[in-house]
């Protein structure tokens, strides 16, 4: 994530902090100065709010130690002024242990909450009926409310909040996976319209909560929906085998006349044994403008090109096709290149594959 730092690395996992989370940390400063006016409130405000993201830290690190359980890793935990992100690569698709992952980070908030009060029992710390109904009262005291309050919030069943992830995993108990997540993003949804009302009334945090499960739940779910749609499918089923190839020595001329007899737009340069690069349109347009139609494709300098095999899954080449530079990758069978595949390809044949399971369960 942009504008993040590194500033830990625990268990292996790297702990990130984003730009935006020290704005949190200066305006609880500012508020606790205003409030009290003393340096001493500062520093004990500040301390407050990073104390609090630490009990964050580990709900995150509860989600994450528990998915590496599964084999699942988690590549990075992010604090951000919102909470904590967990980077894991996926969520378990078994659900009794989707629940256990999801149910891990709440725990930990518990177990923080209960270690708290046994140290304020310890201590012989005692909170009055005032500091219980206004969650006032000592550092340790707030620290423990706080942390009892984020473990009830995070099970509330809105998608993608932990709660949300166990319904998910409940419906996914009886149903196939994508379609248990459609109905868990739905229900976070309302949810999420639910705390926008509320967030225009009473409290403007609850404005970025909703923005949360409606843009997170639906980018999630949308990712099922396609990784349902792509199940199994190869980059054979999806590339493109009626394609021109420039030779190295075509002339531009070549690539205008292809261009304006059909809808390719770039265009691999060599044969069907070795390409050298990949033509494309904007890169042919500044050739024109500096060389001439009469320059030839193999003089120029091209852009490199990706390769995958046939049966390579098209999940798995998504993120090879939006970092190519080209995006586009060349597909080969026993060395020789038979087909392209891009993005609009795979967007094809998702359409397609949605038609097909539509009409299959109607």
């Amino acid at each position: 994530m942009k504008w993040s730092w590194k500033i830990a690395r625990i268990a292996g996992i790297d702990v990130q902090v984003h730009a935006t989370f020290f704005l949190l940390v200066a305006w609880f400063g500012y508020l606790y100065w205003k409030n009290f006016g003393t340096l001493a409130a500062v520093i004990e405000g500040m301390t407050y709010i990073v104390a609090l993201f630490s009990c964050v830290v580990m709900h995150e690190f509860g989600h994450a130690l528990t998915a590496r359980r599964y084999g699942i890793t988690t590549r990075h935990i992010t604090l951000l002024p919102i909470g904590g992100v967990a980077a894991m690569e996926k969520m378990p698709e078994n659900p009794i242990q989707e629940i256990k992952v999801a149910l891990a980070g709440p725990m930990v908030n518990v177990v923080i909450a209960a270690l708290l009060w046994l140290w304020m029992l310890f201590n012989s710390i005692e909170v009055s009926q005032e500091q219980l109904v206004a969650t006032g009262g000592s550092f340790i005291f707030r620290l423990m409310v706080v942390n009892i309050f984020l473990a009830v919030f995070n099970l509330i069943p809105a998608f993608p909040m932990d709660g949300g992830r166990v319904l998910r995993a409940v419906f996914a108990l009886r149903m196939p996976h994508h379609k248990a997540t459609a109905r868990a993003a739905a229900i976070g949804q309302n949810f999420a319209i639910l705390f926008g009302v509320l967030g225009l009334f009473y409290n403007p945090f609850l404005l970025l909560i909703a923005v949360f499960l409606w843009f997170g739940g639906g980018m999630e779910n949308q990712a099922e929906q396609m990784k349902n749609a792509l199940a199994g499918a190869t980059a054979a089923d999806a590339m493109l085998t009626d394609f021109h190839t420039l030779a190295p020595d075509a002339p531009l001329s070549t690539a205008i006349s292809l261009t304006l007899a059909g809808s390719q737009k770039d265009f691999p340069v060599g044969t069907a044994q070795q390409l050298d690069g990949v033509l494309t349109q904007s890169d042919l347009i500044q050739a024109l403008q500096l060389h001439g139609e009469h320059i030839e494709a193999g003089a120029l300098k091209l852009r490199p090109i990706k390769f995958v095999d046939h049966d390579t899954l098209v999940q798995e080449l998504i993120n090879d096709i939006q970092t190519s530079d080209t995006h586009m990758l060349a597909v080969r069978n026993a060395g020789q290149i038979v087909g392209m595949i891009n993005l609009e390809n795979i967007v094809e044949l998702i359409n397609f594959q949605k038609a097909l399971n539509s009409r299959a369960s109607s």
